[in-house]
């Protein structure tokens, strides 16, 4: 069965993003970029909220900068060719190699846990905190930077249960930024 993964880039202070939606603390450096690619070249499928779904279109024509890096260009190649999957009741189309679905989210993601193939991936908070609610998460990969906002949107949901982890890998870049893989714990 396939895993659901959770994984942003965090603030200290358990953000991932400002009051205003500003994420200009969270650019990787070329270490962590690589890390990134490495991670995201084994996926099967990412979901996306309508946010950062716009975020990342960014990356179907990062090619074209003049002052792109290997790495870049590595990672525009390896997320134009990453199925997609953006929920959302706003968008009106979505690039190529991307699925647009207004509603259903729980739904499709227990279909698709339930398919063989690469694991897959949910990012932003808000799209996140309703398969964290609903118990679909499996892995929450972290990557605390050394900043506090003191607000903003938090990583995780308020919950009314508890959730047990299991810390199954960690990793320091030279950035001062920290990787934390979890797993949920074996009940």
């Amino acid at each position: 069965m396939r895993k659901l993964i959770y994984s942003m880039s965090v603030t200290l202070d358990g953000c991932i993003a400002g009051r205003a939606g500003e994420i200009d603390w969270s650019g990787p450096d070329l270490e962590l970029h690589q890390f990134h690619n490495d991670r995201v070249r084994d996926l099967g499928v990412h979901l996306l909220g309508r946010r950062l779904y716009e975020t990342m279109t960014y990356w179907e024509t990062a090619e074209q900068q003049p002052a792109i890096t290997d790495v870049e260009r590595e990672f525009a190649g390896i997320w134009k060719a990453l199925p997609k999957i953006v929920f959302s009741k706003t968008l009106e189309s979505v690039e190529a190699n991307t699925t647009l679905q207004r509603d259903g989210l729980v739904e499709e993601v227990v279909r698709l846990k339930q398919q063989p193939g690469k694991d897959l991936a949910v990012g932003g908070a808000e799209l996140a905190s309703e398969l964290i609610r609903e118990n679909l998460v499996d892995d929450y990969q972290l990557f605390v930077s050394p900043v506090i906002l003191g607000g903003g949107t938090p990583f995780f949901p308020t919950l009314d249960e508890r959730i047990e982890l299991e810390l199954v890998e960690t990793r320091t870049f030279s950035s001062r930024v920290i990787y934390l893989r979890y797993e949920r714990a074996a009940a």
